[in-house]
């Protein structure tokens, strides 16, 4: 049933938006203002008390626990396994953004701050960081961790419905927990085709500045299909071999890349960025996780912070679902630390990087940065490879870059949609992996005929709210649990010193009594007293 209704909803939403492309996205529109008129806040709250919740888990009585029991060893490396988190949680999106966001805050900087100064710069970089930073992989951390602990701890089956078993009871066996499932696999597809939408036009871009080839819909629609055949292949190889060694070749890509930029680019510009933006966002952290601006006409906050927790909060079932998969050994406290935290600083590198050199480049190197985005986001960075040297090359870098984590993103997704979809554990058949890889390139491909962009941010927006309402029931499940077994092994370990100190008396007891045995009996009686 899940896998039947959810397949059919995400195909009919892409054959009404590439058939009715107009209508689509007015009624998108039309429903995404109703979105941010009412629910708006709650999209703010939700993510910053999941944010709080994981570091309580990290540092509280619950940190020592560990996914898949006290004795499992982790499956992966650490090299390995952040490198799988990083390829799957972030990807395509800090290469889409990494210049192009920062440059959009300057020219439109949030909080009423005039465009185009050093303070527009400042917030621009401070904006980035905030929302590439730890509140996204608190919402992937959470969806990992509990996926993990109910399929690992508990047998579950790896399905969303299953965490909210401590809440509804065997109910999510039923027609509850079916409807909960359709939720989270129609909103992981719409997540995962967003980003491989951006990723499509991003690569179009990158081949018509270095090949000279054409850049619209029809290349956009070769894109998928091409990566279509590459992921797939991928999928049908499995996470030994596709996945992880895709994602770790990419991770080393990625830092030559971003190693190229540090040092070809302002090298001490972008380490002084890094330090100063890093410094701000700490410092702003709360204040900016619940601002809203009720008091203006700005639809900023809307366009950027609604805008991409709901994509975080989309692509949750997927990315958590993946991280479960291959976090398994791993104690709450190393989870979230390092699926929040070390992954946040590779990402704070990666835009003082990217970021950095674009904002020294429009503010102080004479490069028009602004005409670019005018263009398209998807143009800004490779506008700014224009300014360093090498640039053919690294934007060729960037293709493959680009490619690489749109096989793997998709990879990923397949197999997490066939899971999700399957009431049995393990990897799903191969049959339901190709549905769903059929089903996010067309979805893709008809928000890009829709629209490109717009209508992929209005459509996540709107389809990620039923998923952030259930992200607070999946955080009152795991806390239960959690601390239902914290307890446990805190008696358990009670009961086991209790009993070590026993046989440590009782061994004590009993040598005392044979050095009492082979002394004489004079001296014997002299210390059967003291024994007694």
């Amino acid at each position: 049933m899940v896998f039947r209704i959810s397949l059919f909803l995400v195909v009919a939403l892409a054959a009404g938006a590439g058939l009715a492309p107009g209508p689509f996205e007015a009624l998108s529109n039309a429903a995404l203002a109703e979105v941010i008129q009412h629910a708006g806040w709650l999209y703010l709250l939700i993510v910053f008390l999941t944010l709080v919740f994981l570091f309580y888990l990290a540092l509280g009585p619950t940190a020592q626990l560990r996914i898949g029991g006290r004795d499992a060893e982790p499956e992966f490396s650490k090299a390995a396994w952040l490198s799988m988190l990083f390829a799957a949680g972030m990807g395509i999106g800090l290469v889409f953004w990494g210049a192009a966001e920062p440059i959009s805050h300057l020219a439109v900087p949030p909080e009423g701050l005039a465009a185009n100064t050093p303070q527009a710069a400042s917030a621009a970089m401070r904006y980035t960081f905030f929302h590439w930073g730890l509140h996204p992989w608190a919402i992937y951390a959470l969806m990992g961790l509990a996926i993990a602990w109910f399929q690992y701890n508990r047998n579950g089956r790896g399905l969303i419905s299953d965490l909210l078993q401590p809440l509804i009871g065997d109910r999510h066996l039923g027609w509850m927990g079916k409807l909960v499932n359709i939720i989270a696999v129609v909103a992981t597809a719409i997540g995962v085709a967003t980003t491989l939408g951006l990723g499509t036009m991003q690569i179009s871009a990158g081949m018509g500045r270095v090949f000279g080839l054409p850049t619209g819909l029809g290349m956009q629609l070769l894109v998928i299909a091409v990566c279509f055949v590459l992921y797939m292949s991928s999928s049908a190889s499995g996470v030994e071999r596709g996945i992880k060694w895709l994602s770790s070749f990419n991770l080393v890509l990625a830092g030559l890349l971003l190693l190229a930029v540090v040092l070809l680019g302002p090298t001490s510009f972008i380490f002084d960025t890094f330090t100063t933006s890093l410094g701000s966002y700490l410092d702003h952290l709360v204040a900016m996780s619940l601002r809203m601006a009720p008091f203006t006409a700005s639809t900023w906050v809307a366009d950027w912070t609604i805008f991409y927790w709901a994509w975080w909060i989309s692509w949750s079932p997927f990315v958590g679902a993946f991280i479960a998969r291959v976090s398994y050994g791993r104690s709450v406290r190393e989870f979230v630390l390092g699926v929040v935290a070390v992954p946040s600083l590779l990402g704070f590198a990666w835009f003082a990087a990217f970021g950095g050199a674009a904002l020294w480049g429009q503010m102080f190197g004479g490069v028009d940065m602004a005409g670019a985005l005018a263009v398209g986001y998807e143009t800004v960075l490779f506008r700014m490879y224009e300014a360093l040297p090498w640039a053919g090359v690294l934007s060729a870098l960037t293709i493959v870059l680009l490619v690489i984590f749109f096989v793997t993103s998709a990879d990923s997704a397949v197999l997490v949609l066939g899971s999700m979809s399957s009431e049995s554990a393990g990897d799903p058949s191969l049959a339901r992996k190709f549905a769903w890889g059929i089903a996010i390139a067309l979805i893709a491909g008809a928000m890009l005929i829709a629209g490109g962009l717009n209508a992929l941010q209005t459509l996540i927006t709107v389809a990620a709210l039923p998923f952030a309402l259930l992200m607070v029931a999946v955080m009152i499940g795991l806390y239960r649990v959690l601390h239902l077994e914290a307890l446990r092994e805190k008696a358990q370990e009670r009961r086991a010193r209790r009993l070590i100190e026993e046989w440590i008396a009782r061994e004590q007891a009993e040598k005392e009594e044979a050095e009492l045995s082979a002394q004489p009996d004079a001296a014997r009686a002299d210390n059967a007293p003291r024994l007694r």
